[in-house]
């Protein structure tokens, strides 16, 4: 029987040990939320500043749940006299409470020997895509890219990540292996068109902006090879042609590097646009409706005669 026990069974005769145990239990909540009230009518209205506020609340009721949690345990286990007892009890209750933080570290301790990303590299977990500027204990950061910005381009927000997220979602690494990414650009032409001329001057665009990247990622693949199962039989550019509802699309498929994207894409439209301007044959195809006058020579006269 604890102190607290001992107290109430003076003041109140109960000979039943479990009703001794709820009433303890109910007189001990009412007095730590006596003391709750208290505290937060007489002292936390006397702090002014808002961080200092919000610290000691925090503190406060950290600490009343913690001791409120300690009698709770010496009142309804009696085992829990035994400091080997209290500190296994204890010992799981903080594991339970902290179960998200040792995961974090978890994950820190996988990141920093399993190297799945490192400071530098780009990547994307889950939703989030960035470069990693920072890996601590419980998180790491990275610097947004894309999301409402086009091709790859930073949006200036610092996204800070749970290293737990490492085990539950899904890891890309633009950085890692194979340092390149396949990219394409649609190009959709109109049905008159010369699309064939068109596809001949694409194919010497493409070329001419990818020559340099090309002979870097054959280097890249053979490296990748010797850890991970990366096979590309062909890396150069190459044009698909397929047909749509409103035009003839020729599609690019090349490689870039994901930083330089965007700058790829500006030169690529940028000479496309020049070299079509160059060409009457070439038109490109954008939504657009037709009306047609079905009016015969008879129906017309019956229109005037109406």
């Amino acid at each position: 029987m604890t102190f607290l026990q001992e107290i109430f069974s003076k003041i109140i005769i109960i000979e039943n040990k479990d009703h001794l145990q709820i009433i303890t239990t109910v007189l001990l909540v009412v007095i730590f939320w006596l003391i709750y009230k208290f505290i937060f009518k007489f002292i936390f209205k006397r702090i002014h500043n808002l961080h200092s506020r919000y610290r000691f609340k925090k503190i406060s009721v950290y600490f009343l749940f913690f001791l409120g949690f300690f009698f709770l345990f010496k009142i309804w286990f009696e085992g829990f006299k035994s400091p080997a007892t209290f500190l296994g009890i204890f010992s799981a209750g903080i594991a339970i409470a902290l179960k998200d933080v040792l995961v974090d570290i978890a994950a820190w301790v996988f990141i920093i020997f399993k190297r799945p990303f490192e400071v530098g590299d780009r990547i994307q977990i889950g939703e989030h895509k960035g470069d990693v500027i920072d890996a601590r204990v419980f998180e790491f950061t990275i610097l947004e890219v894309g999301n409402w910005v086009d091709a790859e381009q930073s949006t200036g927000r610092i996204i800070h990540v749970p290293n737990s997220k490492v085990f539950s979602e899904a890891l890309a690494n633009y950085s890692k292996g194979f340092h390149y990414i396949w990219n394409e650009i649609p190009v959709l032409l109109t049905f008159e068109s010369n699309w064939q001329n068109a596809k001949k001057i694409l194919e010497k665009i493409i070329v001419k902006h990818t020559a340099s990247v090309t002979k870097e990622a054959e280097k890249g693949v053979k490296e990748a090879a010797h850890k991970f199962m990366i096979k590309y039989t062909k890396l150069t550019p190459i044009i698909y042609t397929s047909v749509k509802d409103s035009g003839i699309l020729l599609t690019l498929r090349h490689l870039c590097d994901p930083r330089e994207r965007r700058g790829q894409l500006h030169l690529v439209w940028e000479n496309i646009l020049t070299e079509f301007a160059k060409h009457q044959d070439i038109d490109f195809a954008y939504p657009t409706t037709r009306f047609y006058n079905d009016f015969t020579e008879g129906n017309t006269k019956n229109a005037r005669k109406n």
